[in-house]
């Protein structure tokens, strides 16, 4: 299972919503991951571009995406921008193969 942070702005109808009605997403965004195979280990909401934060594991990238994508569909978020994550374990490993990628930059 890969990690990933999911980004998204929440679309005006469901601040309108939201904001008539407060209650706590962070079970149906649970639900909704683990009916894909995933979990959620985080929720947070936030200031900026984007109004909350999770950190979710999934089986793969294509699991990942419909995640946000069902929340786009359903006019639940107006944008999202999803980041995965690499263990530091992943990132040396990487890192490995990268030094023996045999890389050379332009002019070398």
């Amino acid at each position: 299972m890969a990690y990933y942070m999911c980004q998204v702005s929440y679309s005006q109808t469901a601040i309108k919503t939201l904001m008539s009605k407060p209650h706590d997403r962070t079970e149906v965004v649970r639900t909704a991951t683990e009916k894909l195979g995933g979990k959620l280990l985080g929720f947070w909401y936030a200031f900026g571009q984007y109004d909350a934060v999770l950190i979710i594991e999934m089986p793969d990238n294509a699991t990942a995406a419909a995640l946000p994508l069902a929340a786009a569909a359903a006019g639940t978020i107006s944008a999202s921008h999803t980041t995965v994550l690499l263990t530091p374990t992943d990132a040396v490993a990487a890192l490995k193969k990268a030094a023996k990628s045999g890389y050379r930059p332009p002019g070398k």
